[in-house]
């Protein structure tokens, strides 16, 4: 059933009978959990992938992401239920569906421009099916402005006119990684905007069949990717800040944690927590969205570069702390062993993506060091493969702590880590005194290092 021009208490109602087929192109750590929704509210699923074994393993119900919760029981009642399938034809799912929502990665290359490769790709596909009264959504975080440049794109391969024939709309995911059921339907509002209104309420009543906390709408699709660019902007500048902040703290001898905790309770402080950089898909990828866009209209971003740079910067600053921290006990970094404690780029997260914790590794066996690594997501092939050793409980001289996992404190607390020298607290996930009170000398990032305390106190 075609709902373009329908408005959304119809399209409400159409979705839960059944009479709207759904394609879903990307069946990734997005894709998969947001067709599995949509069918289970009652839409029709074809869920696209261009990895044939992926593809299969989804079919026999073997979620590809057990990491997630609650996946797995969808699928199985997706499946059971037969609203859901999983095709590599896209040509054949668009022909079929009615709704075809885009998911699939955009990332950077080398010098930081966004890849529209794969999801222009996507589109080219789409518009071999596309008929009217079709609408095309994007999930993707994208640059400003390339939603509606994909929907002029198809408009010149299909013949049909975008806004009269057929519409497209940018409706930004809003989700984190371990959490993506509860972000979809509901953590936070939906943002949508669109090519034309008879687009636009059509979408409006798909999300707000699936997402309690509702839609606001914007007006056009560049809007709506904005939203989702800024959010991610915000961040990475405000951990930059908060990674300055740090360093400076450091140099003047006082705890930054001890400032920012004392700073945030006036309301209009909302700083960040200072740690060893940025990882991820999302963070350091979508200032360049806006960076690049922008230096091809002559404008610098002058404080989003910085940002990047300060933030890529954190993992080498985590080195020269272990450096010194181990100078401090007599050692040179050549010949000294070092635990790194979290390979994810966050905890909890299988994912390492720009994770921290690879440009030390790499950084600290190019000096010289022998690293050993654990992270409970983390198989001891899967440490092999990033450069390190696995851990086996062995006693070592350095200790670096990248992401705040609890059992990392546990682990510390309890002295199940032995440490013979130093702890280098790079998310300060740790209490310095407790740490300091265990005979171990404590370093992190944005701490006064030792002699250079500029109080009576050195606070916790």
């Amino acid at each position: 059933m075609k709902i373009r021009g329908i408005g959304p208490e119809r399209v409400k109602e159409a979705l839960k009978n059944g009479e709207v087929t759904i394609s879903v192109y990307g069946l990734g750590k997005l894709g998969l959990p947001l067709s599995l929704i949509l069918a289970d509210t009652g839409a029709r699923v074809i869920g696209v992938d261009v990895n044939p074994g992926l593809i299969k393993r989804i079919n026999e119900g073997i979620s590809p992401i057990p990491f997630e919760p609650g996946v797995n029981e969808l699928l199985q009642k997706a499946l059971k239920e037969k609203r859901f399938r999983a095709t590599t034809d896209g040509k054949k799912a668009a022909e079929e569906s009615d709704v075809m929502v885009i998911v699939v990665p955009v990332l950077t290359d080398d010098i930081g421009r966004p890849d529209l490769t794969t999801i222009r790709s996507v589109a080219s596909t789409i518009s071999e099916g596309l008929s009217a009264g079709d609408v095309i959504i994007t999930e993707t975080t994208l640059p400003p402005g390339t939603t509606l440049s994909l929907g002029k794109y198809m408009e010149a391969r299909c013949g049909l006119k975008l806004g009269k024939d057929f519409g497209v709309a940018h409706a930004p995911e809003r989700t984190m990684s371990g959490r993506m059921i509860k972000d979809i339907t509901l953590s936070y509002p939906k943002i949508v905007g669109a090519s034309d209104r008879e687009t636009l309420l059509a979408v409006k009543g798909i999300y707000e069949a699936i997402n309690k906390r509702g839609v606001i709408e914007v007006s056009n699709p560049t809007v709506a990717e904005a939203v989702k660019i800024f959010e991610g902007v915000y961040r990475d500048v405000n951990i930059a800040l908060a990674n300055e902040l740090a360093l400076y703290s450091e140099i003047m001898g006082f705890d930054v944690i001890e400032a920012i905790r004392a700073a945030n309770t006036q309301p209009y402080s909302h700083l960040h927590m200072p740690g060893a950089g940025v990882g991820g898909h999302c963070i350091p990828i979508y200032p360049y969205f806006i960076i690049e866009n922008a230096k091809r209209k002559g404008l610098e971003m002058k404080l989003l570069s910085t940002a990047r740079e300060v933030n890529d910067k954190m993992p080498f600053h985590v080195v020269y702390l272990t450096v010194k921290a181990l100078n401090d006990r007599g050692k040179t970094v050549k010949g000294s062993t070092v635990l790194i404690l979290g390979l994810t780029y966050r905890s909890g997260v299988k994912e390492y993506y720009k994770s921290p914790a690879l440009k030390i590794i790499k950084e600290l066996k190019d000096m010289g060091a022998k690293v050993y690594a654990y992270d409970p997501l983390t198989t001891k092939d899967e440490v092999v493969e990033m450069g390190a050793y696995p851990w086996e409980n062995n006693g070592v001289d350095a200790v670096i702590v990248v992401n705040d996992d609890k059992i990392f404190r546990d682990m510390i607390y309890e002295g199940k880590v032995k440490v013979n020298d130093v702890i280098i607290d790079a998310r300060r996930a740790l209490d310095p005194r407790k740490i300091i009170d265990m005979g171990v000398k404590y370093w992190g990032v944005g701490y006064p290092q030792p002699g250079e305390e500029c109080g009576f106190s050195r606070g916790a």
